[in-house]
């Protein structure tokens, strides 16, 4: 585990095909690849929590209303965050940002460990809470570190970012999976521990460039980004989109456990069978999109969950459940590179606050949403837990529409593929 950060940060390909030449902006984009790999421990810590409940029993004591309690202290500790964060970058660097961030997440994770027993409920909200902060410092610090290969290749350099970030969710489901019969849920967690104790040391002592002051815009220009209607549009679709996505894999576990019998490991190794199939369809998405239209991606991604939780909410088997995950995870991967994409034609400069602006508002909808479905549980049962994804797949193909209107009476340079 130790070795896994290390070598996910050497073998990093450069977002670019760098020339033999050594020019000042090349060796900037040289040194901001160091901070992707902050959204693979961003990813781990995020995502967590799912992996996590089956191993805190809750499939056999469900309190749903403590786990929707779980989520959104998680999700308060992004927006505490991202405040904080804001303020110690400006003043710190990006690198102590990153290795702060790292050490919240350690912070966080070791409280987890030592206070498993439902009657330290309130440690694991102060935990939780602390793994949101932690993310949130790593989403940020990532985005500043990474302006110098963003502005060379945008699509190279967010499409790594992207596999970063779900690999880093893939791996906490792996984990808690392989270790759940042979290790104490204390043991699993220090072993999670490490990466962002790693990642810590890492990035302490690491340099990153600056931002590249001349082409930043001003705040004044980043907020009305935010006041027009695209920005707008984008956020929310995002909000719901990723909260789909994350409403589906928080309760995953315990659905797949409650309504079907499936052990609690095996249903483990079915969630991580959902974050690489999110993975690998993101991969497929980038070969996909200049061959295909991309409007006709965009629907088909959004009647594919539509399949993926009408087939999960009547299976009664493990072939059915698979076959479910498959869908949901495929269908959802397109989404992401489709609206960054978009986002990048519509706003072609890079601004570190706004793209984690917008980033952030996705990641809060992706933790409020299984927040939300903890009381739906409460009041309707287990099965309750696929009609939140249902009702946003709804929202999101509503916005879908919205977003291609939008585009058309623009007119603006990029949207002429959808």
């Amino acid at each position: 585990m130790c070795n896994l950060l290390r070598d996910t940060i050497s073998e990093v390909p450069v977002a670019v095909q760098l020339p033999a030449t050594h020019s000042p902006e090349l060796h900037q984009a040289g040194l901001a690849r160091r901070g992707l790999s902050g959204f693979l421990v961003s990813g781990l810590l995020t995502s967590l929590l799912g992996a996590l409940l089956p191993a805190w029993g809750h499939h056999v004591q469900t309190n749903f209303i403590q786990i929707g309690s779980y989520f959104l202290f998680q999700g308060l500790g992004l927006l505490a965050g991202n405040i904080i964060a804001s303020y110690v970058l400006r003043r710190k660097g990006i690198g102590f940002g990153l290795s702060l961030g790292s050490s919240v997440g350690v912070a966080g994770l070791l409280i987890l460990a030592f206070f498993t027993l439902p009657v330290f409920f309130p440690l694991r909200l102060l935990g939780l809470f602390l793994l949101g902060s932690a993310a949130a410092f790593l989403n940020m610090g990532v985005f500043h570190a990474i302006s110098s290969a963003y502005l060379l290749d945008p699509a190279s350099t967010t499409n790594l970012a992207g596999v970063l970030y779900g690999l880093g969710c893939f791996l906490s489901a792996l984990i808690v999976s392989g270790t759940f019969y042979a290790y104490s849920v204390m043991g699993t967690t220090l072993l999670i521990a490490l990466m962002p104790a790693t990642a810590a040391i890492f990035y302490a002592r690491c340099r990153f460039p600056n931002d590249p002051e001349h082409d930043q815009p001003t705040w004044k220009q980043v907020l009305a980004d935010f006041r027009s209607p695209a920005a707008v549009l984008f956020a929310l679709f995002l909000f719901f989109q990723f909260g789909n996505e994350w409403a589906l894999a928080g309760w995953l576990p315990l659905f797949l456990t409650l309504r079907l019998g499936i052990s609690p490991a095996t249903s483990l190794l079915l969630l991580a069978v959902y974050w690489i199939a999110l993975l690998f369809g993101r991969l497929v998405a980038q070969w996909l999109l200049p061959r295909i239209s991309h409007g006709k991606l965009l629907v088909g991604s959004v009647i594919s969950p539509l399949f993926a939780v009408l087939i999960l909410s009547t299976t009664k088997n493990l072939f059915g459940a698979t076959v479910g995950v498959l869908l949901a995870g495929t269908g959802f991967s397109v989404i992401y590179p489709l609206v960054v994409e978009k986002i990048g034609a519509r706003f072609p400069y890079f601004h570190p606050g706004f793209f984690n602006g917008i980033f952030s508002v996705a990641a809060l909808g992706g933790l409020l949403a299984p927040a939300s479905i903890g009381m739906f549980a409460y009041f309707f049962g287990i099965s309750a837990v696929m009609f939140l994804p249902l009702l946003g797949t709804f929202m999101v193909f509503v916005l879908l529409l919205l977003l291609l209107l939008e585009a058309r009476m623009a007119g603006k340079p990029g949207d002429e593929s959808l």
